[in-house]
């Protein structure tokens, strides 16, 4: 049997909550990182929704992260835990990419992508809109800011250092200190 590859870009990275074999450093064509997902669930509620990072397909784009090598025999208890975990309001399509390891091999990987015709999917908000937001939303497992500030930190601790992440998380604190 073959391992299972799954592909952290976002609270993954930071809080898999699930047991690995091997993690690399990983690069998924065709998508980006982005706050494009309401969160009404974990950071966010329905009345006043945060924003969670989802990939969102764009041509010529890429998207590094982290990708977990999950053994065959807690594969399939693996993959129960991130259905619950992932597809809570099903705005995320569970779906089969390759990667690139930073070994140069490819794998192919279990990601999470945002559905864009789901009424979650904000891809139009900038990034003063998203920080605005962000800044004021909490959910079940807690601020909305400590997601971000969280995400942020572990991806630059990896040397993968996202621009518009350490913009929101420079301009939510500024938010957070004016309240």
């Amino acid at each position: 049997m073959r391992p299972l590859w799954v592909f952290g870009y976002g609270s993954l990275v930071w809080n898999p909550g699930f047991a690995w074999t091997a993690r690399q450093l990983a690069v998924l064509p065709g998508f980006r990182r982005s706050f494009c997902m309401l969160s009404i669930h974990h950071r966010g509620t329905v009345e006043k929704p945060g924003l969670v990072l989802a990939l969102d397909a764009a041509e010529g784009a890429s998207c590094n992260g982290v990708a977990f090598e999950i053994a065959p025999e807690i594969a399939e208890e693996t993959m129960e835990y991130l259905r619950a975990r992932e597809l809570i309001s099903a705005a995320y399509l569970e779906q089969v990419h390759n990667l690139t390891l930073d070994d140069g091999r490819e794998v192919e990987a279990v990601v999470y992508v945002i559905d864009r015709t789901h009424d979650q999917y904000r891809g139009d908000l900038t990034l003063e809109e998203q920080a605005q937001r962000i800044a004021g939303a909490t959910g079940g497992r807690g601020p909305n800011c400590e997601y971000l500030y969280q995400t942020a930190a572990h991806l630059a601790a990896l040397g993968l250092p996202d621009d518009e992440l350490e913009w929101l998380s420079d301009r939510v604190k500024v938010l957070k200190s004016a309240t």
